[in-house]
């Protein structure tokens, strides 16, 4: 069961200092570190929140974290929500103008990062609007160019009262960046009501239990890092272990080690487990329940053949909608669907025209609430988004699905112009402006091709300029100095044009029909690949 009373109004910080009243001593989470108790975590969060303040945070303030998974960051999540400020998790692979946009828009007051982070920000600090105070975690590197200007072993250490602000549910707590359709990533704003209250929707749907040991390797960047593995520990009263990284090799023997109940990751993970080879500990394992979204019947099969439990990925839900739709386990299982309506939200299948569809016909997902804190609160400082996507009172997802007899929903395709590659949301329009900075390139079209692993992988057509010639050494290194490792086309195809309509508008279908053809060049058969501890190098 969730909290006693599942009460929606509550605060992060909030909720955090009840719970550490009711039961300090309890070990609660773990990221590669000792386990930290419910009191310690409170501690922590209370004396860098004051820290925070001392620095001149307030209530509404932005503060970017550019961090990959580790204790500080839990910390910070609490601390920011106690100071009523925002936090902005920035994916930590962001370089460039992708970088740069997520600042900019949120006019972060304080930037908190680690090395890589800092060597990241340098190259864009420059075209900041407003530069935010840097605040490192742990040691600088050896030739590092940007020095901060505040070390976080401060605000750890800080000894000054918090004077906490009053914070209502209805305040934002933070600001998660998702891929945009028809421009730049769009900011959804993420209240305290909204954040605390949607972990209960999967605990009463079966997903978690009272007391559950947590285990997961998503980034804390991402709001299911957030939610499905420290928020869900603290809604059942049980502990987290939060993986620094994941790594497919040891992930399965990190669960039997830590007598994991529940483990939760993406689609992308589960395949790279299955690529190991098999162990004769496979099924020594304590799991009640484990999850890799998005997976298909016939892997979740081939996983329960081999370590004993079927992986259940009945969900449907974006950083807007967290969950939207969604199964339960101790039902009858249907591999392959997104679940069925839960409470508190409306979700219908329509038309171009948002009429509603027959059963068993495709059409557009749309959502709305019928209770408080079951959406986020609209685009950070994009008021027409924010419009478009509410449209005749619905959230418009831009995915489409449909919906059976039986009242389960299933997927069907992405209606928007984005990807989803790696567990990472890609928005095409983005990356086609990051493409089309090279100066040999006169055109871009990037498309979803299927990949091996699930999802996506991401093909790019190019028309180059007149008169230019472009290398695929030159190409691959433009990529990876200008935009995230996981947004990187492995494919790439050189055309003599575009499929166009009569309005110019680049016919995307015709270039995902053609698929991957004979012309087409593979970075990852040319060994152009960017390789793991590249990935957060400027």
């Amino acid at each position: 069961m969730a909290r006693d009373d599942q009460r929606p109004g509550l605060t992060l910080g909030g909720w955090l200092r009840e719970e550490a009243a009711l039961d300090p001593g309890r070990p609660f989470i773990q990221c590669d570190s000792d386990w930290v108790t419910l009191g310690g975590l409170d501690q922590q969060s209370d004396r860098v929140a004051a820290g925070l303040q001392a620095t001149g945070v307030r209530k509404g303030d932005r503060v970017a974290i550019n961090l990959s998974n580790r204790l500080e960051y839990i910390v910070l999540i609490y601390a920011i929500a106690k100071v009523g400020a925002i936090q902005v998790p920035l994916n930590t692979y962001l370089r460039g103008d992708f970088l740069r946009h997520q600042l900019v828009q949120t006019t972060a007051k304080v930037y908190i990062g680690d090395s890589a982070a800092m060597e990241m920000l340098s190259p864009v600090l420059a075209n900041l609007t407003d530069r935010p105070e840097l605040v490192l975690v742990g040691e600088p590197a050896q030739d590092a160019t940007l020095q901060p200007d505040l070390r976080y072993a401060w605000l750890q250490d800080f000894s000054g009262d918090l004077a906490e602000p009053d914070i209502d549910p209805t305040d934002v707590c933070a600001i998660i960046y998702t891929s945009g359709t028809t421009g730049p990533s769009k900011g959804c704003t993420i209240t305290h009501g909204y954040y605390c209250n949607l972990i209960n929707v999967f605990v009463d749907n079966g997903w978690y239990e009272k007391g559950d040991v947590i285990f997961g390797a998503n980034p804390l960047f991402h709001f299911s890092g957030q939610t499905w593995l420290v928020a869900a520990a603290l809604a059942v009263r049980g502990s987290a272990i939060v993986e620094p990284a994941f790594h497919a090799s040891t992930y399965m023997a990190r669960i039997r080690e830590t007598g994991a109940t529940a483990a939760l990751g993406m689609g992308a993970m589960g395949m790279a487990i299955m690529a190991q080879p098999p162990n004769d500990d496979d099924c020594n394992h304590k799991l009640r329940h484990i999850t890799f979204m998005p997976s298909t019947a016939e892997f979740n099969e081939q996983f329960e053949k081999r370590f004993g439990i079927a992986p259940y990925a009945e969900v449907f839900g974006q950083s807007e909608c967290w969950p939207g739709l969604l199964g339960d386990p101790r039902d009858n299982r249907h591999p392959g669907s997104m679940g069925k309506l839960t409470r508190g939200l409306q979700v219908k299948i329509v038309d171009d025209h948002d009429r509603e569809v027959a059963v068993g016909e495709s059409g557009e997902i749309v959502v709305r609430p019928d209770e408080p804190f079951r959406l986020f609160s609209g685009y950070w400082n994009d008021d027409a988004a924010t419009v478009q996507a509410f449209r005749n009172l619905w959230h418009h997802t831009g995915d489409r699905g449909r919906v059976d007899h039986e009242g389960y929903f299933w997927f069907a395709d992405r209606k928007k112009d984005s990807l989803r590659r790696r567990g990472e949301n890609v928005s095409s329009i983005e990356l086609e402006q990051a493409i089309m900075a090279h100066p040999s390139i006169a055109q871009a079209a990037v498309h979803a091709v299927p990949s091996d692993l699930g999802e996506d992988d991401v093909k790019v057509c190019l028309v180059l300029a007149p008169g230019s010639d472009i290398e695929p050494q030159e190409l691959f290194e433009f990529f990876r100095k200008s935009m995230p490792y996981y947004a990187i086309p492995r494919y790439v195809e050189l055309l003599e044009s575009l499929p166009a309509n009569v309005n110019g508008r680049v016919q995307k279908y015709k270039l995902r029909e053609r698929g991957i053809t004979t012309t087409t060049l593979d970075f990852e058969k040319l060994g152009l690949v960017v390789a793991r501890n590249d990935r957060r190098k400027a």
